[in-house]
């Protein structure tokens, strides 16, 4: 019993952790005073997972925890020097400026395997160095902004009979995930189209961006090294 106990102990000390990882491309110009910043509405996905450990969609926990974080992040810019506005992008995913938000999704999905995963590319040799292109002056004209902020949002919990298994499991000795968030930021030059920063938050269950607490804890950590 005692072992058992210091097992689920050390899962839930992990779990209450929030770890960051920056990313910074190389002579960054940093955001001048009163920069105006397309702060696009959070991308947020999150599930249950179940006891086989597969993750199941639920719509209303990504609504819930999309709100929070878009609310999370307008008080936080609230607080710095740049002017801002929100864009939801269902609204803007026709034409050109909705094209260059899908190239976004894939150079971010591109950040993450080959910055933040274990996968490298030759051509890069572990530089931090992405671009959407100068096309994405065109969402600078079009929202008027120097700069755009992306944040993604993924998650899973654990359902009543995955942490049933988890704590049968630990009696052997053996360790199963029981949910956890991420949330990845990353800051675009709309003159140049340069990715010039970007970090990644990653939380335990403890750490619910479901609740209003748990999605400021996770915004703040996510931008606090953000040059804004």
């Amino acid at each position: 019993m005692k072992k058992l106990l210091a097992i689920v102990a050390a899962c839930l000390l992990t779990a209450a952790c929030t770890t960051t990882n920056t990313k910074i491309m190389a002579n960054p110009v940093k955001p001048a005073p009163g920069a105006r910043i397309l702060l696009v509405e959070p991308d947020v996905q999150l599930a249950v997972l179940t006891a086989a450990g597969l993750q199941e969609a639920r719509a209303d926990w990504s609504e819930q925890g999309k709100a929070l974080m878009t609310g999370e992040i307008e008080r936080q810019m609230k607080a710095r020097a740049h002017s801002y506005q929100m864009l939801d992008p269902t609204s803007a995913m026709d034409g050109r400026a909705g094209q260059l938000l899908r190239l976004n999704e894939a150079v971010v999905r591109s950040i993450q395997m080959f910055n933040y995963g274990y996968v490298s590319l030759p051509t890069k040799k572990g530089a931090f160095d992405w671009t959407l292109g100068e096309g994405a002056q065109v969402l600078g004209e079009t929202y008027q902004a120097d700069y755009a902020l992306f944040l993604i949002g993924r998650g899973n919990y654990a359902s009543g009979a995955r942490v049933a298994t988890a704590v049968g499991l630990a009696v052997l000795g053996v360790g199963v995930p029981i949910g956890g968030q991420q949330c990845m930021a990353s800051l675009v030059d709309l003159k140049t189209g340069r990715v010039v920063w970007a970090n990644v938050a990653i939380t335990g269950p403890n750490d619910d961006m479901r609740k209003p607490e748990g999605a400021a804890r996770l915004v703040e950590a996510v931008l606090k090294d953000a040059p804004l």
